[in-house]
């Protein structure tokens, strides 16, 4: 499968110096994606306290090819280190949404963390995102799970 196109835009006001998203490494299945924090607060950063959520700002709006999505899911330093997730976690960014992206990340964590301006975030991974058609029937084929839920496939 070939690899779409992300076409990224900064927003006005969105601080050029900050890196586009971008793979750390070259096998990286997630891009990078940084904080662009309004001019009034990048000295400071953002200060989440524990249990608090912000949406953090990225600077940028993507057009998405048809058939795609943008997952933004949390970075497993920022988790294991800070206790710094998200909230909706993966998030998805829709094909045909260009408005501003946002991050919103909560402090699961037991003391304040401050993010930086620039600061890596979030990783943004690009999937492919297909629209099923849905059908109603009057019965489903069974299965060996059948209607067994949480757990039912034992531990292990």
């Amino acid at each position: 499968m070939d690899a779409p196109e992300i076409k990224v835009m900064r927003l006005e006001g969105a601080d050029a110096a900050v890196p586009l998203p971008a793979y750390a490494t070259s096998l990286a299945a997630g891009a990078d994606l940084r904080a662009n924090l309004p001019p009034d607060a990048r000295a400071a950063g953002v200060t989440l306290a524990p249990g608090a959520r912000a949406l953090v700002p990225t600077g940028l709006a993507m057009a998405i090819p048809a058939g795609w999505e943008v997952q933004i899911r949390a970075r497993s330093g920022l988790a294991m280190k800070q206790g710094i997730g998200l909230v909706n976690a993966p998030g998805t960014i829709d094909a045909d949404y260009r408005g501003p992206v946002g991050v919103i990340l909560v402090n699961w964590g037991e003391a304040p963390v401050t993010i930086a301006h620039g600061e890596r975030i979030a990783q943004m991974v690009v999937a492919p995102a297909p629209q099923a058609r849905f059908t109603q029937v009057g019965a489903l084929e069974a299965t060996a799970r059948g209607q067994g839920g949480f757990g039912s496939t034992g531990r292990g």
